[in-house]
Formats: structure tokens, C-alpha cells, sequence
């Protein structure tokens, strides 16, 4: 569980893929809130948004989401755009959306995948609700959340994991659960972003950014032993302690190389 309050920052884009794409098309590093703003209001590609709702998106969505981290996310997500399918570039959009929203991250561990373990079927937005109203009474909100606010969020936990496949799309109260399973590029993009974000091997397998794609630490185990045949890692593993040998020594090298797969 995410030790950061839960904000009602999801609220201003959801998914938002669609918009991403283009976003990172007008982004180029160094690029202020109002510079990107301003580009992407004379580029026409966003007829239908008023210029405070653009301004929102970036503000609230965009930035906190991917111009983290010396603008990582976005530098990576900018060069892969064109080579990753559709599902692999939402499986990482994903996934930085969940490490940017707290409510989010923490409503996919122990609400979706929970669930989805127990065989259920479906979602509703009552589930949601009920999850930020917990929420809400423990203190996790970074302020005490009204009814209205409640309802709105649990909207917004619902059509988000709609956008990234894990749920039905539509404008629905109960969703079908989706299977949802992460593809191999992603396993070995998460794997040595965690590596080169300074853990040892151990603390990779069990990271809990695993868990937003259903896995546990054998999982990834499995998933890594499975990526070392195609050259990605080297795994040594006797009873609970593993060893990885990494084969590429920064992470640009590896975005180059998932490039080249």
C-alpha cells in the first residue's frame, strides 16, 4: 500500500491516452506548464478542449504523471510511442499513472486484483465507493472527502482501469473484469527500471509495482527466467534468494533494445 495521501488529481484526465500521445508528440524536455500549453493550443490537435481544461490535463495529469524523475517517463514513453503496440504503451501508461495516484495504485492491489482472484466477474462503482469511503474514514484522503467527491472519485477508479483495459468500457455502474495480463517488453522495461532505480535483486522480484499486473514474487521469477532466454537477464535462483545478472548497463540502452525486439 502507498504510503501517499489519496488526492483527486485522477479526476482531471483518467487515462487519458488519447491526449498523451499527442502531448508527447509537442513535448521536448526543459518545456514549462504554459510553453507546452500554448504548442499544443496552436498545433489544433485539441478542438475539442477549452484552454482551461488543457490546462488541467497538463497540470494535473501530464506532468505529475510522466515529467517526473528528470523527465524519465516521458523521454522513454516519447521514443517507444512508435515502436510499443497499442496494449504495451498502455501497460506503461498504466503503470506510471498508478505510481503518480496513490487511490489509484492501491484500489488495483487490493480491490481489482482481489477480485479478480476470487473469481468474480465483475466491478460496480459501489465497490469503488466503498473502497474511498474506507479510505475516507481512516485518513488516507489528504482531506476529509465530501459525498459528492466520494461518488466521483469511485467514477473515476472505474472508468481509469476502463481505459487500460483492465475493466469493460462504456458508461457503465458495473463493469466486467477483463483479463489482463502484462507482455513480456513491459516485464523487462518494469524489471530494470526497478534495477537502475537502485535495488538489489531480491527487492526487484518483490517490488510491489508487480502487483498492478496481478503478479507475485515466483511470478516475476518466472517471467524474467522466461525473458533470460531471449538474452535479457542471466537468473541464478536457490530457494528464496535469487541473483540476476542485468545485460544492459542503463536504461537507455535497454529502451534502445526494446526498440530492436
Amino acid at each position: 500500500m502507498s504510503d501517499k495521501p489519496y488526492t483527486t488529481m485522477l479526476n482531471a484526465g483518467i487515462g487519458m491516452i488519447d491526449e498523451t500521445k499527442i502531448l508527447l508528440d509537442l513535448w521536448k524536455p526543459g518545456m514549462n506548464n504554459g510553453e507546452l500549453k500554448q504548442i499544443a493550443l496552436q498545433s489544433g490537435a485539441f478542438p475539442q478542449i477549452t484552454a482551461r481544461r488543457l490546462k488541467n490535463l497538463i497540470a494535473e495529469c501530464f506532468r505529475p504523471r510522466y515529467v517526473v524523475g528528470n523527465d524519465k517517463p516521458a523521454k522513454y514513453l516519447k521514443f517507444l510511442k512508435e515502436t510499443l503496440s497499442s496494449r504495451e504503451f498502455n501497460q506503461l501508461l498504466f503503470l506510471f499513472t498508478c505510481r503518480e495516484s496513490a487511490v489509484l495504485y492501491d484500489f488495483v492491489l487490493h480491490e481489482y486484483w482481489v477480485a479478480y482472484s476470487a473469481g468474480k466477474e465483475k466491478i460496480s462503482n459501489q465497490d469503488a465507493w466503498e473502497f474511498v469511503n474506507r479510505a475516507n474514514q481512516t485518513g488516507r484522503t489528504s482531506q476529509s472527502w465530501s459525498e459528492s467527491t466520494l461518488q466521483r472519485v469511485a467514477r473515476y477508479l472505474t472508468s481509469s482501469l476502463a481505459d487500460f483495459g483492465l475493466l469493460e468500457s462504456g458508461q457503465r455502474v458495473v463493469r466486467k473484469i477483463l483479463p489482463f495480463r502484462i507482455d513480456s517488453r513491459i516485464v523487462n522495461f518494469l524489471a530494470y527500471d526497478l534495477h537502475f532505480s537502485g535495488l538489489g535483486d531480491n527487492k526487484v522480484l518483490s517490488h510491489p509495482d508487480w502487483g498492478l499486473f496481478g503478479l507475485e514474487r515466483n511470478d516475476v521469477l518466472d517471467e524474467l527466467k522466461r525473458q533470460a532466454l531471449k538474452g535479457w537477464f542471466i537468473v541464478q535462483s536457490a530457494g528464496t534468494a535469487s541473483r540476476i545478472g542485468w545485460q544492459h548497463e542503463t536504461m537507455e540502452a535497454v529502451v534502445d533494445a526494446l526498440t530492436r525486439e
